[in-house]
C-alpha cells in the first residue's frame, strides 16, 4: 500500500479545521480553491494515461471535495483507524478524482498521481483497497458500491459505532437492480448514518440517462423506498455540505446532487463524448487554462 505524505496531511487537518471553524463564504472560497487543484490534477493524469473518465471525475470533483474537507471524519495517516467515517466512491470508473481527492489529502504523495494507470502501478483505472489508502472496497462494476456501502452502515450499527457511511453513485448506475435491493434494505433497517449521493449529471455512456432507461421522478422513487431525500446543486459546496447534514427523520439520506457533466472545462460541459474522450495536447492546455493552471 502507498505510504501517507505527513507533511500534506497536517496541512489537510489544518484546512479541515479552518474550513469546518469559518464562515459560510470563507469555506466556500476554500473549497472552491481546493476543488480547481483537483480538477487539474485530473486534467493532467487523464492527459499522461491517454485513458480515463474525465467528464464523470470533472461532474463529481465539488462532491468529493466537500466530502473529504467538509463533512468526514479521516486520518490521511491512519488510513484504517476504526472510528473513521467510511467513504465509498461507487462509480469506480472515475478513479482519477477519488485519487487526486486523496492525495491532496495526504492519503498519499501527489507524485504518485503521474502514475496512473501505468504498468504495475497502484493507481489502477478503478480503485483497490489493496493498493491504494482510503479506498474502503474496490468499485467500478456499478451497482456494487451501495450494497457495501449499506453493509458498513449495518456493521457500524451492530458495533454500537457512531461512524457514518457515505457513498457516491452515478445516475446511469441507478439503473442497477442491487442499487435498489440496497435502498430498500437501508430504510428497512432505518440506518440513519448512511448518505448516498447521486452524481446527477444526466449523461452516461453513449446517451443521456433518460433516453437510456428513464429515471425520473428520481427523488419520488427514493421517498417511496423510505428515504430523506435532498436535491441540491451539486457543485454550490455549501449546499452539498448543508445537505451531508445528519438524518432528521432516523431514515438514511439520498442526495440528489444535480451537477454537470465535464464541469470546469467549458467544451467538455454537459457533452456525451466526454464520458471517456481522452483530451488532445491542445484541449489539456485549454482546460488547464480554463481551470487557472
Amino acid at each position: 500500500m502507498l505510504p501517507a505524505d505527513p507533511d500534506r496531511a497536517i496541512r489537510y487537518r489544518d484546512a479541515v479545521a479552518r474550513i469546518r471553524g469559518a464562515g459560510a463564504e470563507a469555506a466556500a472560497t476554500e473549497l472552491a480553491g481546493i476543488a480547481r487543484e483537483v480538477r487539474r490534477s485530473i486534467v493532467r493524469m487523464i492527459d499522461r494515461a491517454q485513458l480515463g473518465h474525465i467528464g464523470g471525475d470533472l461532474s463529481v470533483t465539488d462532491i468529493l471535495v466537500t466530502c473529504f474537507w467538509g463533512a468526514l471524519t479521516l486520518d490521511p495517516q491512519r488510513p484504517t483507524w476504526e472510528q473513521r467515517d467510511r467513504f465509498i466512491l461507487s462509480k469506480g470508473h472515475c478513479a482519477a478524482a477519488l485519487y487526486s481527492t486523496l492525495a491532496h489529502s495526504g492519503f498519499f504523495h501527489t507524485a504518485e498521481l503521474d502514475t496512473f494507470m501505468a504498468p504495475l502501478s497502484a493507481l489502477n483505472g478503478h480503485p483497490n483497497k489493496i493498493k491504494v489508502p482510503g479506498v474502503e472496497t474496490n468499485t467500478g462494476a456499478l451497482g456494487h458500491g451501495f450494497p457495501v456501502a449499506t453493509g458498513c452502515a449495518i456493521a457500524a450499527r451492530l458495533a454500537g459505532q457512531t461512524w457514518r457511511t457515505v457513498v457516491v453513485l452515478g445516475d446511469g448506475e441507478m439503473q442497477e437492480g442491487s442499487n435498489w435491493e440496497a435502498a430498500m434494505t437501508a430504510a428497512h433497517y432505518g440506518l440513519s448514518s448512511l448518505t448516498a449521493i447521486v452524481d446527477r449529471n444526466r449523461l452516461q455512456q453513449g446517451a443521456r440517462t433518460e433516453q437510456t432507461k428513464s429515471l425520473e421522478p428520481l427523488g419520488d422513487k427514493w421517498r417511496s423506498f423510505g428515504w430523506e431525500v435532498r436535491e441540491v446543486d451539486g457543485h454550490d459546496h455549501l449546499a452539498v455540505l448543508e445537505a451531508l447534514a445528519p438524518s432528521t427523520n432516523g431514515q438514511p439520506v439520498a442526495v440528489i446532487a444535480n451537477t454537470v457533466k465535464g464541469k470546469g472545462v467549458s467544451f467538455m460541459e454537459d457533452r456525451v463524448e466526454w464520458h471517456h474522450k481522452v483530451p488532445t495536447r491542445e484541449q489539456v492546455a485549454l482546460a488547464l487554462g480554463e481551470l487557472g493552471a
